[in-house]
């Protein structure tokens, strides 16, 4: 029984090691590479929950070793890839160095979840892993895109530092964002629109194997998607 209550916080120190090393990878511009770290430790953070309800394993120590391995993981990865993706386009330009402020304003997320009861079920705002993957993901298609698609955000020099601006902004936001817990009692409204997502996901990803790219497209396709539909919402239910 003792041993059991300690698998969730392993899990979670390997999300923390994959957080690391994806950041090795990501000053050597290694964004592929980096990527997979960040895909293995989103595995572990899911995994790592779902242990913890399983073998009903929670712990307040858990829940704070949890955040730092997202703040890693999810906050200051992704950070550095879109630095080095900067400073390998602009070297020298100070605004190489503005993504890095979406570490800052994800760790300021992760307090806030911690102590908002109104986060439940949904989220308030972008969830950090959402952030991860659209960043990294755009980094990888940047360091892969042999069609040169991301040639002109990459080209130019505010792109990118706004980019990060606004997602910062919107992890700390007060805009309701789906996640996808199925839960008896949900309102209509909100199963909509998780079935719709799905939906959309299945469809980037079939695309994106269709015509044979990279996974990465489909990831940053559908998680461009998540914040659109999102804020599409807000928008019309304001």
């Amino acid at each position: 029984m003792k041993i059991t209550r300690h698998i969730p916080n392993t899990i979670t120190s390997l999300n923390v090691l994959c957080g690391v090393l994806g950041v090795i990878a990501a000053f050597g511009r290694n964004y592929d590479i980096a990527f997979y770290f960040m895909l293995a430790g989103a595995v572990c953070d899911f995994c790592d929950g779902f242990a913890a309800r399983l073998l009903k394993a929670y712990s307040p120590m858990g829940k704070e070793l949890d955040s730092l391995a997202d703040l890693i993981t999810f906050g200051l990865l992704p950070s550095v890839m879109l630095y080095q993706t900067m400073q390998e386009y602009h070297p020298g330009q100070w605004f190489s160095y503005v993504p890095l402020i979406i570490v800052v304003f994800s760790a300021l997320r992760l307090a806030k979840f911690n102590v908002d009861e109104r986060q439940s079920e949904n989220f308030i705002g972008l969830a950090t892993p959402a952030c991860a993957m659209l960043c990294g993901s755009f980094a990888t298609i940047c360091k892969i895109d042999i069609l040169n698609i991301a040639g002109p955000v990459t080209q130019s020099v505010w792109i990118i530092p706004a980019a990060s601006v606004l997602l910062s902004i919107l992890l700390v936001s007060e805009i309701p964002m789906f996640s996808m817990k199925f839960k008896k009692g949900t309102e209509t409204g909100l199963k909509v629109r998780r079935i719709t997502f799905l939906i959309l996901s299945a469809l980037s990803l079939i695309i994106t194997f269709i015509l044979g790219r990279h996974i990465v497209y489909a990831i940053f396709i559908i998680f461009t998607l998540y914040i659109v539909m999102n804020l599409i919402h807000k928008v019309i239910t304001k």
